[in-house]
């Protein structure tokens, strides 16, 4: 039996403060080399029908291509070219007839490609009540490829492209494998609600994730009340498991990108969809910069192009050339060398483990000695640094190692951070969620009651805990926590330094009054005081993927 989530009456699309949906008519009109068709009816498999608009250029009449856009912010949301102030999209890159984080019909037009942006199951104006992932909307979406497909002047093969929410749906979807769906290009979406969306370490994301669940709640009938569902699911159950994707049983060609800026919400689950995906031929690209800038630059809309000109039209292209994995190694933001790789993370990675000390705050081979530091719960810090030498790079996965106690509480929520600082001591910024330029290199989250490991899926490098029970802590207990550090790539030239930063509250928080979406904690259990530990008996340290200088592909 299917869970039944919480739902909520949908709020009237045509309210909407900023905007409300044009007619919902059916509609035909000709402009910029476009047929263009408004609120066509898609019927899903239980007699619901969903609308959907389509864009296929005017002077082709038979065997088009077709890229699917898929996600609840309305079809009709136009992206009015420039997104949020600093997000670094150019106004030149795009029409105003795309979409938020979709493909742009006017450039995919000239290319002889159509473009599908369709409003799921209750949202917006489509029939039914909207459900948030999860199965319903996997089926949803089947039932929409196979109709594409069938279009009398489709050449029954359809694609998925997009940002995000747009992204998302492909991983949910693909395994049902529907027949016209022939490729794949999901750009940054998490592939693990519990983990990357909602409770990162155990901690509820107070920032983004309310924002998220309100973006969903226009329709005309009623709506997942996602809100509701998460808070009232500290730990993992059924809610989560309804949720769960089936990546393994994906099959379709795939050109997976990551960025190392979305700390915080895509960059753990792209990648960890991209190494579970079944599919024989797949792609990672991970860079560093500002997502959404990235999805329509030039550059990347060609690789779009010859991914899908291989598997939708079956076309020669670039594609053979390709490395499966290609990374940027950031050494600060507007910085960065691109370079290719066999595989993820890199076979030749060296683990190393750098001791924290608490009595010197440094990161070095060995502690001096058992010792221990302490800092208010709700607002300090503690940092440890190591200066490199010799230059340095550090690529993949990290965790750290924490033996912590608590004073005041039964329970620690703790903030982990990774930041480069220049030869003069001076903090270097990294691209950050989008918007910002002054971000760290890494972070990590962790409630210290959610410490039990999965041990199947762990790594020493990547720690997994299942989340589905807690342990707080006795007065006066010291305890082990492994921490995920989420991946990054960074660059460190001799006489820079690797800066660790452990804190009971938030790290990075955004600008006042910028109104911009950004990950934040604002419900921790933290009380009291929090105790470190190092040395002796309390092996306190990182463990640190660190690249040799040789590089593996010519």
């Amino acid at each position: 039996m299917r869970f039944q989530p919480s739902m909520r009456a949908g709020s009237d699309p045509f309210s909407h403060p900023i905007k409300p949906p044009p007619s919902p008519d059916p509609a035909r009109h000709e402009e910029r080399g476009l047929i263009i068709e408004r609120n066509c009816h898609i019927p899903l498999r239980d007699g619901v029908e969903i609308l959907g608009d389509l864009y296929r250029p005017r002077n082709v009449s038979a065997d088009i291509p077709i890229l699917l856009a898929w996600g609840p912010y309305g079809k009709h949301a136009r992206s009015n070219r420039v997104f949020w102030p600093r997000s670094g999209v150019d106004p030149e890159w795009l029409s105003d007839l795309t979409a938020f984080e979709a493909p742009d019909p006017v450039w995919w037009g000239a290319q002889g490609y159509a473009v599908a942006v369709v409003d799921p199951r209750g949202a917006w104006l489509s029939g039914g009540d909207f459900h948030h992932n999860g199965i319903q909307e996997a089926e949803d979406c089947a039932d929409a490829i196979e109709w594409l497909g069938r279009l009398s002047w489709s050449n029954g093969r359809v694609g998925m492209t997009g940002v995000s929410y747009l992204a998302g749906i492909q991983y949910l979807v693909a395994p049902l494998r529907p027949g016209p769906l022939a490729a794949l290009n999901p750009w940054e979406a998490f592939s693990d609600w519990y983990r990357e969306f909602a409770y990162h370490g155990g901690i509820l994301e107070t920032g983004f994730l309310p924002r998220a669940c309100d973006n969903i709640q226009w329709s005309l009938g009623r709506t997942e009340d996602s809100w509701a569902n998460i808070t009232g699911h500290p730990l993992i159950d059924a809610y989560w498991e309804s949720k769960a994707l089936d990546l393994e049983a994906i099959r379709q060609p795939a050109y997976v990108v990551a960025s190392w800026s979305d700390q915080g919400l895509h960059l753990r689950g792209t990648i960890e969809a991209w190494r579970r995906i079944g599919s024989p031929e797949k792609w990672l690209e991970i860079h560093g910069q500002k997502k959404w800038a990235h999805y329509y630059t030039p550059q990347s809309r060609a690789r779009q192009l010859a991914f899908f000109d291989h598997y939708l039209r079956a076309r020669p292209t670039s594609l053979a050339a390709w490395p499966k994995v290609r990374i940027e190694v950031r050494e600060r933001h507007g910085a960065a060398e691109e370079r290719a790789e066999r595989e993820w993370p890199p076979a030749r990675t060296q683990y190393r483990r750098l001791a924290l000390d608490a009595a010197t705050g440094s990161l070095a081979d060995a502690a001096s000695g058992e010792s221990e530091l302490s800092y208010p719960a709700c607002d300090g810090r503690a940092i440890f640094d190591h200066c490199f030498a010799a230059d340095t790079e550090i690529t993949g996965h990290a965790s750290l190692r924490l033996w912590v106690e608590a004073e005041g509480s039964d329970d620690i929520d703790l903030f982990v951070a990774l930041q480069k600082l220049d030869a003069a001591g001076e903090p270097v910024g990294f691209t950050f969620y989008a918007f910002y330029e002054d971000g760290p290199v890494a972070l990590g989250w962790q409630r210290v009651s959610h410490r039990a490991l999965d041990p199947v899926r762990s790594r020493p490098e990547r720690p997994v805990h299942p989340h589905m029970h807690e342990e707080r802590l006795a007065p006066g207990e010291c305890v082990p926590v492994e921490i995920e550090i989420w991946p990054f790539s960074v660059r460190f030239a001799a006489g820079e330094t690797l800066r660790l930063i452990v804190a009971g509250s938030d790290i990075y928080r955004p600008e006042a009054g910028a109104m911009l979406p950004f990950p934040l904690h604002g419900q921790t259990r933290n009380a009291g005081t929090h105790i470190i530990r190092t040395g002796g008996g309390f092996d306190s340290s990182i463990l640190l993927p660190f690249m040799p200088p040789e590089d593996p592909i010519s």
